[in-house]
């Protein structure tokens, strides 16, 4: 038998990662809402399959920064109330695997993450790794897969927001001064037209565009794959966690993302 074969059979007799007590990877927020917003939140959970034992960390280390955008998913719930756009929320840690990356990525599943050791990542045989990919990285991706599709079909204008947050500092590293970051790659229209209403609005925030983070094919999935890959307008937004901690701050930064996504739109469909 080829290694391929080795890795399906391994597949087809290993019990599944995900029991019937863990959650869904995917939950789906205002199916229905008619924005032309689809939000996606990648980083949303801290969920950890039972049967990894929590990666062999602390309870403390799962529900810090390394694990999930913290603050992100109270935003992303906010703003799609406020646009009344349908959500795609991510239930898993990323310490499980980063549905923001490809497979190929190495922090796709971190051995490491920000100097913390994930002992449970650690030298992890590649169908070990397929077995989480398939079951949770692919089934997130494909019902965003699908409704992108369906709203094709049906003619529907889309815009694809990412919502993520940034820690203010990495272990070592300096003090990041950024309070929003607008990220984009190949394709920058709308990324760059949000970015101007947004300082336009509020010229005291301190944002830029891709920090401090950059978008690319190596390191992210989302946007290149379900945006650039249909040629949506999109962009993935970065917010400064320290600034969305609690729902006072999720929701004072919501409206203020909001009203900048509005702002961006409205000139592109002048430019339409």
């Amino acid at each position: 038998m080829s290694a391929s074969g080795d890795v399906l059979q391994d597949l087809e007799t290993l019990p599944n990662v995900l029991s019937p007590l863990d959650p869904r990877p995917v939950e789906l927020v205002n199916a229905s809402g008619r924005a032309d917003f689809v939000l996606v939140c990648e980083h949303a959970g801290t969920a950890v399959p039972g049967r990894l034992d929590n990666l062999g960390l602390r309870a403390a280390e799962t529900l810090g920064h390394i694990a999930y955008d913290i603050g992100a998913e109270g935003v992303a719930r906010r703003l799609a109330d406020l646009l009344d756009a349908p959500l795609f929320l991510q239930r898993y840690s990323r310490l499980v695997i980063d549905c923001n990356r490809p497979f190929d990525a190495p922090d796709c599943i971190p051995e490491v993450s920000d100097g913390t050791v994930v002992p449970g990542n650690l030298n992890l045989a590649e169908h070990l790794r397929r077995q989480r990919y398939a079951e949770i990285h692919e089934p997130f991706h494909r019902e965003v897969a699908l409704f992108l599709d369906g709203r094709a079909r049906a003619g529907s204008r889309t815009v694809l927001v990412a919502v993520h947050s940034f820690t203010p500092r990495l272990s070592g590293g300096p003090r990041r001064p950024w309070q929003l970051g607008v990220l984009s790659n190949r394709d920058r229209r709308f990324a760059g037209r949000f970015l101007g209403s947004f300082q336009e609005r509020n010229p005291g925030t301190i944002c830029a565009h891709n920090e401090p983070y950059a978008v690319d094919d190596q390191g992210d999935y989302t946007i290149p794959v379900h945006g650039e890959g249909r040629g949506l307008l999109h962009l993935l937004l970065e917010i400064r966690n320290d600034l969305i901690g609690d729902t006072e701050g999720q929701y004072r930064w919501a409206s203020l993302i909001a009203q900048g996504l509005i702002d961006a739109r409205e000139k592109d469909h002048v430019n339409d």
